[in-house]
């Protein structure tokens, strides 16, 4: 066989190999769909997790544990008022599509695991949130956001924190007037009234002594705050302060208002055991007139109601 001829096959032969190489390559591009990126490109979208409402929450609900939850949510969607677990970093901005590439199946590994060391240690930040007092509508699985709820120690959280129709007074106590200290916001009491009712002549001196009586004014009374501290810490067991604020009804701190003009309060705590009962005023005090009255000479106060 002439050379030229081998020559001329070989390049046919090379030429017939090229483009059946470039021929498979095209039906493998057309045949394989986008679908499967596209779903890879969702798996592996970074992930936080936010607070939201479990149920429907109305204004002046006090959160609990079964009033929370926390929800997946995109970190690129995430609102910067939305509450997180803290274990994904939120960024400020949205990332660019060169950093997204990046985040994978590492970074989702890396996020669960924080999420759970940070919830193993801290309880996660939902436990932060509960005694928080609900001031707007919440409806279940929307995010909570800190302008729809008011937290102990925020501006109007007393105001937020009081049942309907209460009202919220303040009383002086000393440490022998409260129970030595051991009662503490959320306790249930009752007021005592100690007044002075006249004076009593003494049988062998002659000399004018004081006489007191006591009456219970209020009963299973709420105690809102000593002091400014509206709950106790988790270790402490008393709390000694100058005063103590208390939850009534509008005609109950009027009754209150009258009984602190007339004599020394003491707050009475009472058992968990007992707090079922009716809570209010007892009786409204009478006003104390006292008349001296003169038996053969020795003088002698009778009280008057």
């Amino acid at each position: 066989m002439k050379p030229a001829r081998i020559a001329v096959i070989c390049i046919a032969a090379v030429s017939a190999i090229g483009l059946a190489l470039v021929v498979r390559a095209m039906g493998s591009s057309s045949n394989q769909p986008a679908a499967p990126a596209a779903a890879a490109a969702v798996e592996t979208r970074p992930m936080a997790r936010i607070l939201v409402a479990a149920r429907d929450l109305a204004p002046g609900k006090r959160l609990a544990e079964g009033d929370l939850d926390w929800k997946d949510w995109p970190v690129d969607e995430v609102n910067p008022a939305f509450i997180t677990d803290g274990a994904v970093p939120i960024p400020a901005a949205k990332p660019a599509e060169s950093d997204k590439a990046a985040t994978g199946t590492t970074a989702a590994s890396i996020a669960r695991v924080a999420r759970a060391a940070n919830e193993i240690a801290t309880g996660g930040a939902k436990t932060e949130y509960y005694g928080s007092v609900v001031r707007e509508p919440i409806l279940a699985g929307e995010p909570i956001v800190g302008r729809k709820i008011v937290r102990a120690g925020d501006s109007g959280y007393m105001a937020a924190y009081l049942e309907p129709g209460s009202r919220a007074m303040a009383i002086r106590v000393t440490v022998e007037t409260a129970a030595g200290g051991f009662i503490l916001p959320g306790d249930r009491v009752d007021v005592v009234l100690t007044r002075e009712t006249g004076l009593s002549s003494g049988s062998t001196e002659g000399a004018d002594r004081a006489k007191f009586s006591a009456t219970t004014v209020m009963q299973n009374i709420k105690v809102l705050a000593i002091d400014q501290s509206t709950r106790a810490g988790d270790d402490a067991q008393a709390v000694v302060g100058a005063t103590a604020t208390l939850e009534v009804g509008p005609r109950d701190a009027e009754a209150l208002a009258l009984a602190k003009s007339e004599g020394e309060l003491s707050l009475v705590l009472r058992s968990y055991a007992d707090t079922a009962g009716p809570s209010g005023r007892v009786s409204t005090p009478n006003p104390v007139r006292a008349v001296r009255v003169y038996r053969g000479g020795a003088a002698d106060v009778v009280v008057v109601q």
